[in-house]
């Protein structure tokens, strides 16, 4: 992986970071309809760019990822 992605994810994190649960909850549906789309347009027989669909499931593992640390850092926070 390049520099360049390296902060490109970065930056996209840290912008994941700054939206309320709800925001990422829409990015999430969003994300899962575009996946959708691309799995049904393979099904179809059209031709798609084969990346787009790793790229669909990275983002959404990226969206998972801080919705998770932000239930964590809930639940660590109604313990103590």
């Amino acid at each position: 992986m390049s520099r360049k992605n390296v902060k490109e994810r970065a930056r996209t994190l840290k912008a994941l970071r700054g939206k309320t649960r709800s925001e990422l909850r829409d990015e999430l549906a969003e994300l899962r309809k575009e996946q959708f789309r691309l799995r049904m347009a393979s099904a179809s027989g059209q031709p798609a760019r084969p990346d787009q669909h790793a790229k669909a499931m990275g983002k959404i593992a990226r969206v998972k990822t801080v919705l998770n640390e932000m239930d964590r850092a809930q639940a660590a926070g109604s313990k103590a």
